[in-house]
């Protein structure tokens, strides 16, 4: 971006608290600043005539783009910064010490274990929260959770001195269950530490219920004395959680999401990770007019979360979706873990769903200024590689191969500049059985994808205003081959040739001529992002070819099972493991009776041979 370009989007920005991220040409973070208010500081970096020493002279003349995080306070701000430059390291940034950070609290692991306030996390087998807003408060945060659970908070050492001396002053005053004693137990105890860190973590609310729903069953069995103690339990806890003001421990392995819905939609995410906030995202996207906010949030979060295989531990929505159950249900199989989907309606989390909303409004109010840089940056693109008109819509191709296994294609669609992941569309190839060849599968590919056109695929409908394919002058010319030799089009192709480094250097046509585009930064980045996004939708269907093949390979093993019983098997348990683990009569439901023996049988001897 140009510095009128960049000062343009600076003025855009929100008369709001955040941290903002300078980004070089090759997307490297370079320095992360905080603001009270992002606009007036973010725009004074690209102000003609402003007094900057050099060290800021020199870093603002290799920001090529940044990046924004709106948050709620100066504080959350600089908490945020403090993690940022930690994460990120940036080279114009006077980096901060460990020691000179916020406090994480660090939970021990032993029988007993024990709260205490560390400067940084080690890996040391011990649980860390934070860092939070300063030692005081932290500490006085718990003192009022220990006060609140009745956990003691002298020097005493469980086991070691349980029954040694009397209690002390603290369980006479109500504030300690006295463990010393050896009543409450250590089962007791350790249940008691998992409901701090449940207060730490930001998550109040399951344990206040957790406890409410103690209370209820001890007051139906008419232990009134009992009842009577959960219900103090419960108001201290809400009390603790009125005082509490350590911001960053709200969340725990979080995504929070905010939706913007007017002329222009977009989505912002904010991922809290050990209660601190560490990335956020945020997309536009086009959604079809009159579709109801819970169809466009469900539809967004299959999209965004589908294929996934790392999850949070929590998501929480503005509102909520029609299938949420389902939905958490989904992701918790995937994961491995539980995923729980909430939409908080008040409280700290209910504003920090607000921040996410207010990120994702920010972000669609500055559109207009960004399509109309996206705009000429398609004119320019138009006018370097002698296209007839700007394009409204590219696609590119890729193939990825190991040698002659597992040979596939990926085409990528642009809308303008924007990828329409909707209408990406993958291939196996199918022609080469023996060797690879990239140029002949280039052409199955095309060759398919026109076929598909002509008869009449609303999938493969329209065409694209260019053909952009991942390689040189030869790859281009195989590509014309197809498209213009056998088809007949006149539409456009070219080639993305890259470097020794695997990295976008320039453009080529089928003739061979290279159209250098590294002297326009805009147009260098945006042909660089596409390239690489059909690379990795390509490398991904490998990956997922490979590891099918894998799977269906433990069944070719098997006498009397072949191809059509193979794929009834995996169609029907979905993974080898859940065929190894069924029972004879649930194989015989899917296959023949002999088939369903051998399959059994093949397993069990397995098993035995590991034994």
């Amino acid at each position: 971006m140009t510095r009128e370009e960049l000062l343009e989007k600076a003025n855009s920005l929100p008369l709001a608290p955040g941290v903002y991220l300078m980004r070089s040409a090759a997307k490297e973070v370079i320095y992360v600043g905080k603001a009270k208010k992002l606009k007036n500081r973010v725009s004074q970096y690209f102000q003609a005539g402003h007094g900057h020493n050099l060290k800021t002279h020199v870093m603002v003349d290799h920001v090529d783009t940044f990046d924004t995080i709106v948050v709620r306070s100066e504080f959350e701000a600089l908490v945020l910064e403090n993690a940022l430059i930690k994460q990120y390291s940036p080279r114009y940034n006077i980096l901060l010490k460990d020691d000179k950070g916020y406090p994480f609290v660090r939970l021990s692991q032993e029988r007993y274990p024990r709260f205490s306030l560390a400067n940084r996390q080690e890996k040391d087998g011990a649980r860390y929260f934070g860092p939070f807003g300063g030692r005081q408060e932290t500490r006085t945060a718990l003192d009022a959770i220990a006060a609140a659970l009745k956990l003691p908070t002298c020097s005493r050492r469980f086991p070691r001195d349980i029954g040694k001396e009397r209690p002390c002053l603290n369980h006479h005053m109500g504030r300690c269950d006295a463990f010393c004693r050896g009543v409450p137990d250590e089962e007791e105890y350790r249940r008691r530490m998992e409901q701090a860190v449940l207060i730490l973590t930001g998550r109040m609310g399951d344990l206040v219920d957790q406890l409410q729903e103690e209370m209820e069953a001890a007051a139906g069995e008419l232990q009134f004395e009992r009842a009577a103690e959960l219900r103090d339990r419960i108001r201290a806890i809400q009390t603790v959680g009125k005082r509490q003001g350590v911001v960053a421990a709200a969340c725990a392995d979080t995504d929070i999401w905010g939706l913007y819905r007017e002329a222009r939609c977009c989505y912002a995410v904010l991922h809290y990770e050990q209660g601190q906030l560490i990335y956020r995202e945020a997309e536009l996207f086009q959604a079809p007019g009159g579709e109801e906010r819970e169809e466009m949030l469900s539809a967004l979060l299959l999209q965004y979360y589908g294929g996934r295989a790392v999850l949070p531990r929590e998501i929480l929505l503005p509102w909520e979706i029609e299938d949420m159950d389902a939905f958490a249900q989904l992701l918790t199989e995937t994961a491995g873990h539980r995923v729980h989907v909430r939409c908080p309606q008040r409280g700290e989390k209910a504003e920090l769903i607000d921040m996410a909303y207010r990120n994702a409004r920010e972000e669609a109010e500055r559109v207009t200024t960004r399509e109309e840089r996206v705009d000429r940056t398609l004119e320019l693109f138009a006018k370097m590689a002698g296209l007839p008109g700007v394009p409204g819509r590219m696609e590119a191709y890729d193939i990825s191969n190991t040698g002659s296994s597992d040979i596939v294609a990926s085409m990528t669609v642009f809308q303008g500049a924007r990828p329409a992941k909707s209408q990406y569309r993958r291939f196996r190839i199918k022609e080469l059985q023996d060797h690879s060849d990239d140029y002949r599968s280039m052409q199955e590919v095309l060759r398919r994808r026109l076929q598909r056109y002509r008869d009449g695929d609303e999938k493969f409908s329209p065409l694209p205003d260019v053909f952009l394919i991942d390689g040189g002058a030869a790859h281009a010319e195989a590509a014309r081959q197809v498209i213009q030799g056998e088809f007949g089009l006149a539409t456009p192709i070219l080639g993305m040739v890259k470097d020794n480094r695997h990295r976008t250097r320039a453009l080529v046509t089928p003739e061979g001529r290279e159209i250098g585009i590294q002297q326009n930064q805009a147009v260098f980045a945006m042909v660089g992002r596409i390239q690489e996004e059909t690379h990795r939708f390509a490398i991904t269907y490998h990956r997922e070819s490979q590891a099918r093949r894998m799977r269906q390979s433990a069944l070719e093993e098997i006498p009397g099972v072949g191809p059509a019983r193979r794929q009834a098997l995996m169609g029907h348990f979905k993974t080898v493991r859940a065929i190894r683990e069924a029972t004879l009569e649930q194989l015989e439901a899917v296959v023949p009776r002999n088939a369903a023996q051998a399959v059994y049988d093949h397993f069990r001897k397995e098993e035995q041979g590991h034994g």
